[in-house]
């Protein structure tokens, strides 16, 4: 097949309007329906175009119908509601375009004829501060399914994974492992008002004494400064050796991992940045703080770079890492974050644009929460700080090519319901000799995210850690950028 099946449905469909005398739009939306009843594939075009067309929507989705060209590829059209349209796909055809992809073997869907750009494409990057979630399994199913698409273009893709291992959020880490460190040797210590509390970090200091005992203990008696930041430092080799085993595990792998501490801020990189931006008088001074002028290329507001103690907020961190590290070896670049950062969009492309990249280099892609089901209802998952659904529990209960396949059935920006249940017979079906796997189960306080956990209900974001975050409630919320 020369043409993706949505492609020519759009063709057919753009014929259609035009016997019809209605306008014919340069793009159409399709989506798979949720209810199988409703056929493979629907569009809300008629909707779309009754405004300009000065009809009701139902009249315009009949006169599509009416005037649809007769096409091997569809069995049935129907007009379905208020005028969504509903295709469903003939079973022959269907069967002639899996022997063409079968005859065609790994080659199917490649070419050469693009022309080869670097690109560099970001996702998942949750934070250092506790294994995966179930948000990050979406994220790394959707950044790893088109870091593979456009390599079959021909392009040359580097997916990165951000470390963001400086900042409060590893401040926290740290004097939380420091606290659970002097529990484990005896000492009476609390956990500070902004720390991760799961037990997941008991567990870990629990596996360092049972490995060198003497070493940690020795490391208890340093000046408190140095303590929490080599604790901090291990905690995070530690979550990151974890979070590269499940991502592996789930056919998911990065070309570079860029830690924010040593290639970015030890670097200077952010300094550089924003003195560029200053040179190009696109900063200014205000009650201390160093502002850049984003309104100025197109952001609802103005952006503090650097606050009046000096700090460098994210954003400016941001700005330094994008400039240099991503757009210093890449023609295209990508970002992937969380629908509660879809605000951030707007101020990193200006800093990009204003420091001299061309808008088309550079994209975000934000992908929208997932609800966890079983059966059609909620997984409950308590209130308390700390408890959400780890991303290798999901693998155990309904194994990789499942979830995967799951995560991929709906557009990355919109919500995805992610049933249990019917991924698990899913898989299941393909595997009637696997054995049975463990239940999904509540968990308390093991895991960390840099991009955020789930709530109560199931209903899980993808956010991205914010760039100044918020208490570290769940240890892996996913970044922004």
């Amino acid at each position: 097949m020369q043409n993706s099946i949505t492609e020519l449905l759009s063709t057919l469909l753009r014929e259609a309007l035009g016997k019809a005398g209605l306008p014919v739009p340069d793009d159409v939306l399709w989506e798979v329906p949720r209810e199988e009843s409703h056929g493979d594939y629907a569009t809300n075009v008629a909707l779309a175009l009754a405004r300009p067309a000065r009809k009701a929507p139902r009249e315009i989705a009949e006169a599509i119908r009416k005037n649809f060209p007769v096409s091997p590829m569809v069995s049935t059209l129907e007009v379905a509601g208020p005028g969504f349209l509903n295709v469903s796909l003939a079973a022959d055809w269907c069967a002639g375009a899996l022997e063409e992809i079968l005859a065609a073997g790994e080659r199917y869907g490649t070419t050469v004829s693009a022309p080869r750009r670097r690109v560099l494409l970001e996702f998942v990057s949750a934070n250092p501060t506790g294994p995966l979630v179930i948000v990050n399994a979406r994220a790394a199913a959707v950044g790893d399914a088109l870091a593979r698409i456009l390599r079959s273009q021909g392009m040359a893709v580097e997916c990165q994974f951000y470390v963001n291992d400086a900042g409060n959020q590893f401040e926290a880490l740290a004097r939380s492992v420091d606290v659970r460190l002097r529990q484990a040797l005896g000492e009476t210590a609390e956990l500070p008002e902004n720390a991760y509390p799961g037990e997941y970090l008991v567990d870990l200091v629990k596996e360092w004494l049972a490995t060198d005992a003497a070493a940690m203990r020795a490391l208890a008696t340093r000046p408190e400064a140095e303590r929490v930041e080599l604790l901090g430092r291990k905690a995070v080799d530690s979550m990151v050796a974890g979070q590269r085993q499940v991502l592996e595990s789930y056919g998911t792998r990065f070309e570079s991992w860029t830690h924010e501490q040593g290639h970015v801020r030890d670097a200077g990189l952010p300094e550089r940045a924003i003195a560029a931006l200053t040179a190009a008088g696109h900063t200014y001074e205000q009650d201390g703080a160093l502002w850049f002028r984003s309104t100025a290329f197109g952001d609802d507001k103005d952006r503090v770079l650097r606050k009046s103690d000096g700090e460098l907020t994210y954003f400016g961190v941001d700005v330094g890492f994008h400039h240099f590290v991503k757009f210093g070896q890449s023609d295209l670049v990508v970002d992937l974050i969380g629908p509660d950062h879809h605000g951030y969009v707007s101020r990193i492309k200006a800093a990009m644009k204003a420091l001299g990249h061309p808008p088309e280099s550079f994209d975000v892609l934000v992908v929208q929460l997932v609800t966890l089901l079983r059966d059609g209802e909620p997984v409950r998952m308590s209130k308390r700080r700390g408890e959400f659904v780890l991303m290798d529990e999901l693998l155990e209960e309904v194994g990789r090519d499942a979830a995967r396949f799951t995560f991929l059935t709906r557009r990355h920006d919109s919500p995805l319901d992610f049933d249990l249940a019917v991924a698990t017979r899913q898989s299941a079906d393909t595997s009637r000799s696997s054995p049975s796997r463990p239940g999904i189960r509540s968990t308390s306080g093991r895991s960390a995210s840099r991009k955020s956990s789930g709530s109560s209900g199931g209903s899980c974001s993808t956010r991205a850690s914010s760039r100044e975050p918020r208490r570290p409630a769940s240890p892996t919320a996913w970044r922004t950028t």
